[in-house]
């Protein structure tokens, strides 16, 4: 993420947020004669560092599913926006050609456990994808969970998943309604019959067999109070080892900073099965902490305790670990240490021009994941670092995967672009060769539509690259309706992939752009640093540009560009929207981030003050007033249509960011196109999302989008 100033002062901000009378209530309806729901106004207001600043809407933060006020409001909201989506003539057919495009055969990554391979597959348009196991590499795949039959709406979704060491047994969590809480069961894999381990409170963990299938380890939070699961802060997580057969309450603690309670805690044990290293950090930047616990039992041992870089196990030999860590190398590199002597690292691979973000171990080799200009690039080395070869991969487009085990030189990995769905590789690190596993059949022709990479200058000077994706032999001369994309933060690369719904924007003749902004992680460590805390708006300028860019060169025609972004990319397009509404023609902001002063007050917000900083901090206070896109609404102005999406089952990015920014669009004397808010039901932040869901909330968006930028959908 990024920044510079913002032109709004403090004092003038504060005026505009002045509170209106308590109990007070706006009804606000646009020249178009839409009328929104009547949404009650209060006095709330808060004082900090001499600012007063205005909180009008705080009772929308209160959990839809506990307040009926909030759910009344919740309601009357979602009858005006479907009321007016019905009257959008692209809703229909965007949702047809969403549907076909998504209905393909897609698998995920296969891991190897014992002579097993286990992998996920839809057959097309399945809600959730289907856990699949095979026994040898030609055997035959036999369905081992299938989580379309645990909720009548699809949204009771399979999570993280991982077998035991040797196939036996698998363990595997359960997401319902989209929420980040995870119930963790055991299957038998030959009998597919679960045992009675079952483990509650389970968040952001990692999941991790002990190497003789005794029982595994993993991370939890204390038990919430009675309704306060998806509100209340998550603090004094702690990793337990929970053994086969025994009830949850049995579980050994192996690691807890009651001292500490923000802090976080991840397992991995290690390939000699020796010891179980945790990974402990307090917020969402990569510094983190290294303490190595014996399996056996005995003190843990502190291998790095500053916080102050990053840590990615890859494997060890003995006494001597390999890393990748940005210590001493923004765009990182390996290295290796000696537990006995943990301060002294030896280099095995430097830092390259390209940015590495990830290594595996695969037998006697090394797999080197790289971004060179958000492009994916896979080196091999030995243990030692020397080079051996490097994995031919498609000139644009991402790689994921290369997994693997010491003994075993197999690996997978998958590939996918912009218009090229995912395939499935598998890679012989001793032969080199690589054969396809997966290949999905596809209902239209990827060589239709062009991939091309693109530099424009930010407003400070900084060069950012952005992809641009069109259909070709489409009519370019009066500049297309465009769908600019970006994120800009927690040091997070957008790079290509496949998404049906957005080809579906293509196909109809629109032009795709997704910007590489600054706050991502495309150049390593000092390409985030340039976007986040006080130097947030740079991601924002950088944004900007895109569509003065996008605009000047004729890819994108006046009154034709609108743009997307989801989570901190929602925050972004809320801030840009208020610094520049006269750039676009429409906005997308889905499950954003908007109230800037107090996100660290829910459930996870607290991690994100690595990138945003502490609203309890004046120097970031006014930072953050200066940018927040519920406090910089600027009435007088006319802005783009916007139509806001969430969920009622957030428990990331909470809905009352998005039900209090709505509610300040609505009242605010912003002109008269439609300022509407989607509340999707049983859904949350957006992993395990059913396919329909997806696809219902995509046509919507980008039928919303092709109304305002002119796109004619045929």
């Amino acid at each position: 993420m990024h920044r510079k100033s913002l032109s709004a002062p403090l004092a003038l901000v504060a005026l505009l947020m002045t509170p209106g009378a308590a109990g007070a209530t706006d009804a606000a309806a646009p020249a178009s004669g839409l009328a929104y729901p009547a949404t009650e106004r209060d006095g709330t207001a808060d004082t900090q560092f001499g600012v007063t600043v205005a909180d009008p809407y705080r009772w929308l933060e209160e959990d839809v599913r506990v307040a009926p006020k909030v759910a009344d409001w919740v309601a009357a909201q979602n009858k005006v926006t479907d009321a007016y989506l019905d009257t959008l003539p692209g809703r229909d057919i965007f949702a047809k050609w969403m549907t076909e495009l998504y209905n393909y055969e897609r698998f995920g990554l296969p891991r190897k456990a014992g002579a097993r391979y286990f992998y996920t597959r839809n057959d097309g348009l399945q809600p959730q994808a289907v856990l699949h196991v095979r026994d040898g590499l030609a055997g035959e795949g036999r369905v081992l969970i299938d989580p379309n039959g645990w909720a009548k709406d699809g949204a009771t979704a399979l999570a993280e998943w991982e077998p035991s060491e040797d196939g036996r047994y698998l363990l595997y969590a359960v997401q319902d309604g989209g929420t980040d809480w995870r119930i963790v069961r055991v299957m038998d894999v030959a009998t597919g019959a679960d045992t009675p381990d079952e483990i509650r409170w389970v968040k952001f963990s990692s999941l991790d067999w002990a190497k003789d299938g005794s029982g595994f380890y993993y991370s939890r939070f204390p038990e919430p109070q009675a309704g306060e699961a998806f509100q209340s802060l998550n603090e004094n997580h702690a990793v337990y080892f929970h053994k086969l057969g025994t009830p949850q309450s049995a579980d050994v603690l192996i690691h807890a900073s009651p001292d500490q309670p923000k802090l976080n805690h991840s397992t991995r044990v290690t390939d000699d099965g020796k010891y179980v290293l945790v990974v402990s950090s307090e917020g969402t930047d990569e510094r983190y902490a290294l303490t190595l616990h014996p399996v056996k039992g005995g003190k843990g041992i502190a291998l790095v305790d500053d916080f102050a870089n990053n840590w990615e196990y890859v494997t060890n030999q003995g006494p001597r670990f390999t890393f990748v860590t940005n210590r001493d190398a923004p765009r990182q590199r390996i290295v290796s240490l000696d537990i006995r002597k943990p301060g002294v690292l030896t280099e095995i691979v430097p830092q390259q021009e390209a940015t590495l973000v990830g290594a595996s171990r695969v037998g006697d080799r090394l797999i080197l994941s790289y971004l060179g200009d958000a492009k994916s690039e896979a080196r091999m080395v030995a243990l030692d670092g020397k080079p051996v070869a490097t994995i031919n991969l498609a000139a644009i487009g991402s790689a994921a995967g290369f997994g693997g085990k010491p003994g075993d030189p197999e690996t997978f990995y998958a590939f996918s672009s912009f218009a090229q769905p995912t395939t499935i590789y598998r890679l012989d690190t001793v032969s080199g060769k690589t054969d396809v596993f997966a290949a999905p059949k596809l209902t239209f022709d990827p060589k239709q539509f062009a991939v091309e990479q693109r530099f424009y200058k930010s407003k400070d000077g900084t060069e950012v690259p952005m992809f641009v994706i069109q259909k070709k032999g489409v009519d370019r001369s009066q500049g297309s309706p465009t769908l600019l994309y970006g994120y800009g933060g927690f040091n997070v690369s957008l790079t290509p992939a496949f998404s049906p719904t957005r080809l579906a924007w293509v196909d109809k003749g629109g032009v795709l752009a997704i910007a590489n902004l600054r706050g991502g992680g495309e150049y390593g460590k000092a390409w985030h640093d340039a976007g986040r805390l006080a130097n947030k708006q740079n991601v924002f300028d950088d944004f900007i540009a895109a569509g003065e860019y996008l605009i000047a060169e004729g890819i994108a025609g006046q009154g034709k560009l609108a743009i997307e972004g989801g989570s901190n990319g929602g925050l972004l397009v809320g801030a840009v929207t208020n610094q520049r509404p006269d750039l676009f023609a429409a906005a997308l902001p889905a499950v954003g981030v908007m109230d800037m002063l107090r996100f660290d007050r829910f459930t996870a917000g607290r991690y994100w003050v690595d990138d945003y900083g502490y609203p309890s901090r004046e120097s970031d206070f006014r930072n953050l007033l200066g940018y927040s896109p519920y406090h910089n609404i600027r009435g007088g102005t006319a802005y783009p249509a916007i139509l806001v999406t969430t969920a009622d089952t957030d428990d990331r990015v909470v809905p009352g960011h998005s039900f209090k920014y709505t509610a300040q669009l609505q009242h605010a004397d912003i002109g008269p196109k439609p300022h509407l808010i989607r509340i999707e039901t049983r859904a949350g932040h957006g992993s395990g999302k059913p396919t329909d869901k997806i696809i219902a909330e995509a046509a919507d968006k980008y039928a919303f989008a092709a109304k305002w930028t002119g796109l004619a959908v045929e």
